[in-house]
């Protein structure tokens, strides 16, 4: 068993109501900001501002790593 699972076990131990998934770790908001997100650069890629587009993937992806590791 890895670090991970005893976590999981000792949080439903503290916190009963505590679910396992993406759904108890905002995983939905990330996948629908992710994916608006990647639309709207690629859109500006494709209109011909590559630059713009290109950083905003990149500051994006930087941000929403952030997000979710919790900082």
């Amino acid at each position: 068993m890895s670090a991970q699972d005893d976590f999981r076990i000792w949080e439903r131990e503290l916190r009963p109501d505590a679910a396992d998934g993406p759904e108890s770790s905002g995983g939905l908001a990330l996948l629908l900001v992710a994916s608006a997100t990647a639309a709207g650069c690629t859109l500006l890629i494709t209109l011909g501002e590559a630059p713009l587009g290109t950083a905003g993937l990149v500051l994006s992806s930087l941000i929403l790593l952030l997000w979710r590791a919790g900082m």
